[in-house]
């Protein structure tokens, strides 16, 4: 003579609200971003990306060191294609 707990209802969860769908990133992002990234011309989507790793890691530099080196190597190609056509 147990109780019997055959009322689903009790532990289904509510339908939860989709979540929206994510924000795209770097080029796209850079497009809607403050004139200093947009000047950043083809390295703003390494940018946008060091930006993310930052938030990522708590501020972290020593982590992203990867998207450092990106985008001061991109940087390094962009001036030297700028002064070639000077």
């Amino acid at each position: 003579m147990g109780i019997s707990s055959n009322s689903s209802a009790a532990t289904e969860k509510p339908p939860s609200s989709p979540s929206p769908p994510p924000r795209p990133t770097h080029q796209d992002d850079a497009d809607e971003e403050d004139e200093s990234v947009k000047q950043l011309q083809e390295c703003s989507a390494l940018y946008l990306s060091l930006q993310e790793c930052l938030i990522k890691s708590n501020r972290d530099w020593k982590s992203c060191q990867a998207e450092v080196q990106a985008l001061k190597s991109c940087n390094a190609n962009r001036n030297r294609s700028n002064n070639m056509k000077n």
